[in-house]
Protein backbone atom coordinates (compact mmCIF):
# COMPACT_ATOMS: atom_id res chain seq x y z
CA UNK A 1 0.00 0.00 0.00
CA UNK A 2 1.75 3.71 -0.87
CA UNK A 3 1.01 6.21 1.74
CA UNK A 4 2.91 9.62 2.04
CA UNK A 5 4.38 11.26 5.41
CA UNK A 6 2.27 11.87 8.12
CA UNK A 7 -0.73 11.08 6.65
CA UNK A 8 -0.45 7.59 7.87
CA UNK A 9 -2.71 5.11 7.37
CA UNK A 10 -2.02 3.50 10.70
CA UNK A 11 -3.76 4.99 13.59
CA UNK A 12 -2.71 3.31 16.44
CA UNK A 13 0.31 0.56 17.17
CA UNK A 14 -0.17 -2.29 19.17
CA UNK A 15 2.70 -3.11 21.72
CA UNK A 16 3.76 -6.58 22.20
CA UNK A 17 5.76 -6.12 24.81
CA UNK A 18 7.73 -9.79 26.33
CA UNK A 19 6.87 -12.40 24.43
CA UNK A 20 5.67 -14.98 27.96
CA UNK A 21 3.61 -18.04 28.93
CA UNK A 22 0.45 -16.89 30.68
CA UNK A 23 1.83 -17.74 33.79
CA UNK A 24 4.73 -15.77 34.14
CA UNK A 25 3.00 -12.60 33.16
CA UNK A 26 2.07 -11.91 37.22
CA UNK A 27 5.11 -12.35 37.99
CA UNK A 28 6.44 -10.03 35.52
CA UNK A 29 3.75 -7.48 36.40
CA UNK A 30 4.62 -7.46 40.45
CA UNK A 31 8.17 -7.27 39.62
CA UNK A 32 8.34 -4.36 37.50
CA UNK A 33 5.94 -2.90 39.87
CA UNK A 34 8.17 -2.97 42.84
CA UNK A 35 11.36 -1.59 40.78
CA UNK A 36 8.81 1.49 39.75
CA UNK A 37 7.63 2.20 43.14
CA UNK A 38 10.93 1.81 44.30
CA UNK A 39 12.32 4.33 41.97
CA UNK A 40 9.49 6.28 42.42
CA UNK A 41 10.73 6.46 46.12
CA UNK A 42 14.92 6.35 46.10
CA UNK A 43 14.72 9.21 43.32
CA UNK A 44 12.23 10.94 44.85
CA UNK A 45 13.72 11.20 48.36
CA UNK A 46 17.14 11.86 46.75
CA UNK A 47 15.05 15.13 45.30
CA UNK A 48 13.68 16.23 48.10
CA UNK A 49 17.10 15.83 50.41
CA UNK A 50 18.94 17.82 48.22
CA UNK A 51 15.80 20.68 48.15
CA UNK A 52 15.59 20.59 52.01
CA UNK A 53 19.16 20.24 53.46
CA UNK A 54 20.96 22.73 52.70
CA UNK A 55 24.47 21.38 53.24
CA UNK A 56 23.86 19.26 49.99
CA UNK A 57 23.62 22.42 48.09
CA UNK A 58 26.81 21.88 46.32
CA UNK A 59 27.37 21.50 42.87
CA UNK A 60 27.66 17.71 43.00
CA UNK A 61 24.71 17.18 44.69
CA UNK A 62 22.65 20.20 42.67
CA UNK A 63 23.15 17.57 39.53
CA UNK A 64 22.60 13.86 41.34
CA UNK A 65 18.67 16.05 41.42
CA UNK A 66 18.51 16.83 38.33
CA UNK A 67 19.16 13.15 37.85
CA UNK A 68 17.11 11.98 39.96
CA UNK A 69 14.47 14.11 38.40
CA UNK A 70 15.13 12.34 34.67
CA UNK A 71 15.70 9.13 36.15
CA UNK A 72 11.88 9.90 37.88
CA UNK A 73 10.80 11.38 34.24
CA UNK A 74 11.65 8.80 31.71
CA UNK A 75 10.87 6.09 33.54
CA UNK A 76 6.92 7.36 34.28
CA UNK A 77 7.50 7.58 30.42
CA UNK A 78 7.26 3.82 29.72
CA UNK A 79 6.06 1.97 32.80
CA UNK A 80 3.28 2.58 33.73
CA UNK A 81 2.19 2.24 30.12
CA UNK A 82 4.01 -1.16 30.28
CA UNK A 83 2.66 -2.50 33.73
CA UNK A 84 -0.85 -1.27 32.01
CA UNK A 85 -0.31 -3.78 28.96
CA UNK A 86 1.13 -6.53 31.30
CA UNK A 87 -2.75 -6.30 33.31
CA UNK A 88 -5.08 -5.90 30.21
CA UNK A 89 -5.30 -7.46 27.04
CA UNK A 90 -5.73 -4.18 25.08
CA UNK A 91 -1.91 -3.33 24.08
CA UNK A 92 -2.41 -0.62 21.86
CA UNK A 93 -1.05 2.50 21.93
CA UNK A 94 -2.23 5.84 19.19
CA UNK A 95 0.00 7.17 16.88
CA UNK A 96 0.28 10.25 18.32
CA UNK A 97 1.10 9.11 21.84
CA UNK A 98 3.52 6.83 20.23
CA UNK A 99 5.01 10.31 18.55
CA UNK A 100 4.77 11.55 22.36
CA UNK A 101 6.23 9.20 24.29
CA UNK A 102 9.11 8.86 21.92
CA UNK A 103 9.79 12.04 21.67
CA UNK A 104 9.84 12.89 25.27
CA UNK A 105 11.91 9.39 25.79
CA UNK A 106 14.51 10.68 23.59
CA UNK A 107 14.62 14.67 25.46
CA UNK A 108 15.39 12.58 28.81
CA UNK A 109 17.57 10.19 28.16
CA UNK A 110 19.70 13.08 25.99
CA UNK A 111 19.71 15.03 28.69
CA UNK A 112 20.91 12.52 30.98
CA UNK A 113 23.95 11.50 28.30
CA UNK A 114 25.19 14.90 28.44
CA UNK A 115 24.44 15.24 32.35
CA UNK A 116 27.06 12.35 32.94
CA UNK A 117 29.81 14.65 30.99
CA UNK A 118 28.64 18.10 32.88
CA UNK A 119 29.08 15.24 36.27
CA UNK A 120 32.73 14.24 34.92
CA UNK A 121 33.31 17.88 34.96
CA UNK A 122 32.35 18.60 38.14
CA UNK A 123 34.34 15.74 39.45
CA UNK A 124 37.35 17.11 37.76
CA UNK A 125 37.71 20.02 39.29
CA UNK A 126 36.53 19.19 42.94
CA UNK A 127 39.92 16.90 42.72
CA UNK A 128 41.99 19.17 40.66
CA UNK A 129 42.00 22.29 41.74
CA UNK A 130 39.93 22.02 44.63
CA UNK A 131 40.39 25.03 46.31
CA UNK A 132 39.18 26.98 43.38
CA UNK A 133 35.76 24.40 43.59
CA UNK A 134 33.47 26.56 44.48
CA UNK A 135 35.04 29.55 42.50
CA UNK A 136 34.72 27.78 39.12
CA UNK A 137 31.56 25.50 39.69
CA UNK A 138 29.17 28.69 40.78
CA UNK A 139 25.76 28.11 40.67
CA UNK A 140 25.24 30.65 37.79
CA UNK A 141 28.09 28.24 35.81
CA UNK A 142 25.77 24.66 37.14
CA UNK A 143 22.89 26.37 36.06
CA UNK A 144 24.07 27.16 32.21
CA UNK A 145 25.22 23.48 32.20
CA UNK A 146 22.02 21.91 32.79
CA UNK A 147 19.95 24.01 30.63
CA UNK A 148 22.62 23.30 27.92
CA UNK A 149 21.97 19.54 28.40
CA UNK A 150 18.24 20.11 28.12
CA UNK A 151 18.51 21.94 24.88
CA UNK A 152 20.43 19.78 23.01
CA UNK A 153 18.31 17.18 24.64
CA UNK A 154 15.12 18.82 23.23
CA UNK A 155 17.16 19.59 19.96
CA UNK A 156 18.64 16.01 19.20
CA UNK A 157 14.78 14.43 20.42
CA UNK A 158 12.88 16.59 17.37
CA UNK A 159 15.31 15.52 14.85
CA UNK A 160 15.26 11.50 15.77
CA UNK A 161 11.33 11.49 15.83
CA UNK A 162 11.16 13.85 12.82
CA UNK A 163 13.22 11.54 10.87
CA UNK A 164 11.26 8.36 12.22
CA UNK A 165 7.95 9.34 12.09
CA UNK A 166 7.55 11.76 8.80
CA UNK A 167 8.01 8.29 7.05
CA UNK A 168 5.02 6.31 6.23
CA UNK A 169 3.21 3.66 8.08
CA UNK A 170 0.89 1.41 6.20
CA UNK A 171 0.26 -1.30 8.79
CA UNK A 172 1.89 -3.72 9.67
CA UNK A 173 1.44 -1.87 13.57
CA UNK A 174 2.61 -4.54 15.43
CA UNK A 175 5.78 -2.87 17.29
CA UNK A 176 7.86 -5.96 18.71
CA UNK A 177 8.40 -3.84 22.05
CA UNK A 178 7.31 -2.60 25.22
CA UNK A 179 7.25 1.10 24.48
CA UNK A 180 7.60 3.07 21.37
CA UNK A 181 11.60 3.34 20.33
CA UNK A 182 12.58 4.65 17.59
CA UNK A 183 14.96 1.55 16.27
CA UNK A 184 11.02 -0.79 16.81
CA UNK A 185 8.94 1.30 15.55
CA UNK A 186 11.34 1.92 12.07
CA UNK A 187 10.52 -1.49 11.28
CA UNK A 188 7.62 -0.86 10.09
CA UNK A 189 7.98 1.57 8.58
CA UNK A 190 7.17 0.66 4.33
CA UNK A 191 10.16 3.10 2.95
CA UNK A 192 13.88 2.62 2.94
CA UNK A 193 15.17 3.54 5.95
CA UNK A 194 18.75 3.58 5.00
CA UNK A 195 18.58 7.58 5.33
CA UNK A 196 17.52 6.66 9.54
CA UNK A 197 19.85 4.42 9.75
CA UNK A 198 22.69 7.00 8.98
CA UNK A 199 21.28 9.59 11.01
CA UNK A 200 20.92 7.36 13.79
CA UNK A 201 24.62 6.95 13.74
CA UNK A 202 25.45 10.31 13.43
CA UNK A 203 23.14 11.39 15.83
CA UNK A 204 24.57 8.81 18.02
CA UNK A 205 27.79 10.58 18.10
CA UNK A 206 26.60 14.18 19.10
CA UNK A 207 24.28 12.34 21.66
CA UNK A 208 26.39 9.13 23.19
CA UNK A 209 30.17 8.94 22.28
CA UNK A 210 30.68 12.87 22.07
CA UNK A 211 29.48 12.64 26.19
CA UNK A 212 31.42 9.18 26.85
CA UNK A 213 34.59 10.53 24.89
CA UNK A 214 34.77 13.25 26.94
CA UNK A 215 33.93 11.80 29.76
CA UNK A 216 37.13 9.35 29.60
CA UNK A 217 39.59 11.84 28.62
CA UNK A 218 38.48 13.80 32.12
CA UNK A 219 38.61 10.53 34.06
CA UNK A 220 42.35 9.59 32.44
CA UNK A 221 43.00 13.20 33.83
CA UNK A 222 41.52 12.09 36.94
CA UNK A 223 43.28 8.80 37.28
CA UNK A 224 46.34 10.76 36.96
CA UNK A 225 46.06 13.91 39.34
CA UNK A 226 45.13 10.47 41.96
CA UNK A 227 48.28 9.03 41.61
CA UNK A 228 50.40 11.85 42.60
CA UNK A 229 47.99 12.00 46.14
CA UNK A 230 50.63 11.40 48.57
CA UNK A 231 48.17 9.58 51.17
CA UNK A 232 46.75 6.10 50.51
CA UNK A 233 43.33 7.19 52.35
CA UNK A 234 43.00 10.57 49.80
CA UNK A 235 43.59 8.53 47.02
CA UNK A 236 41.03 5.70 48.21
CA UNK A 237 38.83 8.91 48.67
CA UNK A 238 38.80 10.69 45.54
CA UNK A 239 38.76 7.07 43.60
CA UNK A 240 35.67 6.08 45.72
CA UNK A 241 34.08 9.48 44.26
CA UNK A 242 34.82 8.34 40.95
CA UNK A 243 33.94 5.10 41.22
CA UNK A 244 29.98 5.51 41.80
CA UNK A 245 30.01 8.07 38.56
CA UNK A 246 31.80 5.32 36.05
CA UNK A 247 29.82 2.59 37.15
CA UNK A 248 26.46 4.38 36.08
CA UNK A 249 27.70 6.20 33.00
CA UNK A 250 28.27 2.58 31.74
CA UNK A 251 25.27 1.34 32.56
CA UNK A 252 23.20 3.91 30.82
CA UNK A 253 26.00 4.70 27.96
CA UNK A 254 27.20 1.36 26.69
CA UNK A 255 23.56 -0.26 26.12
CA UNK A 256 22.05 3.21 24.41
CA UNK A 257 25.09 3.20 22.24
CA UNK A 258 24.82 -0.79 21.48
CA UNK A 259 21.07 0.06 21.07
CA UNK A 260 21.08 3.41 18.47
CA UNK A 261 24.30 2.79 16.86
CA UNK A 262 23.73 -0.23 15.05
CA UNK A 263 22.11 -0.40 11.78
CA UNK A 264 18.01 -1.74 11.40
CA UNK A 265 19.05 -4.99 9.96
CA UNK A 266 21.45 -6.26 12.25
CA UNK A 267 18.62 -5.97 15.61
CA UNK A 268 17.05 -8.59 17.36
CA UNK A 269 13.59 -7.31 18.77
CA UNK A 270 14.09 -9.73 22.14
CA UNK A 271 17.91 -8.46 22.72
CA UNK A 272 16.31 -5.04 22.28
CA UNK A 273 13.88 -4.88 24.81
CA UNK A 274 16.81 -6.15 27.62
CA UNK A 275 18.73 -3.44 26.40
CA UNK A 276 16.21 -0.58 26.69
CA UNK A 277 15.09 -2.01 30.35
CA UNK A 278 19.07 -2.03 31.41
CA UNK A 279 19.45 1.98 30.13
CA UNK A 280 15.76 2.75 31.08
CA UNK A 281 14.75 0.96 34.37
CA UNK A 282 17.79 -0.78 35.91
CA UNK A 283 19.89 2.68 35.63
CA UNK A 284 17.09 4.66 37.24
CA UNK A 285 16.61 2.05 40.12
CA UNK A 286 20.44 1.45 40.97
CA UNK A 287 21.09 5.33 40.09
CA UNK A 288 20.18 6.26 43.55
CA UNK A 289 21.84 3.20 46.05
CA UNK A 290 25.22 3.73 43.61
CA UNK A 291 25.34 7.50 44.46
CA UNK A 292 23.71 8.73 47.14
CA UNK A 293 21.86 6.04 49.73
CA UNK A 294 25.04 4.81 50.59
CA UNK A 295 26.97 8.07 51.03
CA UNK A 296 27.58 9.65 54.42
CA UNK A 297 26.36 13.37 53.44
CA UNK A 298 23.08 11.54 52.21
CA UNK A 299 22.45 9.23 55.42
CA UNK A 300 23.75 12.73 57.85
CA UNK A 301 20.78 15.05 55.55
CA UNK A 302 18.02 12.16 56.38
CA UNK A 303 18.60 12.34 60.19
CA UNK A 304 18.99 16.35 60.47
CA UNK A 305 15.52 16.42 57.74
CA UNK A 306 13.76 13.61 59.86
CA UNK A 307 14.63 15.18 63.10
CA UNK A 308 16.01 11.30 64.19
CA UNK A 309 19.71 13.06 64.21
CA UNK A 310 18.79 14.86 67.23
CA UNK A 311 16.73 11.82 69.30
CA UNK A 312 19.70 9.62 69.14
Amino acid sequence: THCTGWHSFVTEFILLGFSLSPRTTPLLFSAFLMIYLLIILGNGLIAILICLDSRLHTPMYFFIGILSMLDLGYTTTTVPQMLAHLASEKKTIPFTSCVAQMYIFLVLGITESWLFAIMSIDRYVAICHPLRYKVIMSPWLCGLMVIFCGLWGVTSALVYTVFAMHLPYCGPNRINHFFCEVPAVLKLACADTSVNDRVDFILGFSVILIPLSLILVIYFNIFIAILTIRSAQGQLKAFSTCASHITVVTMFSVPAMVMYMKPGSKSSPEEDKKLALFYNVISAFLNPIIYSLRNKDVKRAVLRVTGWGTAL
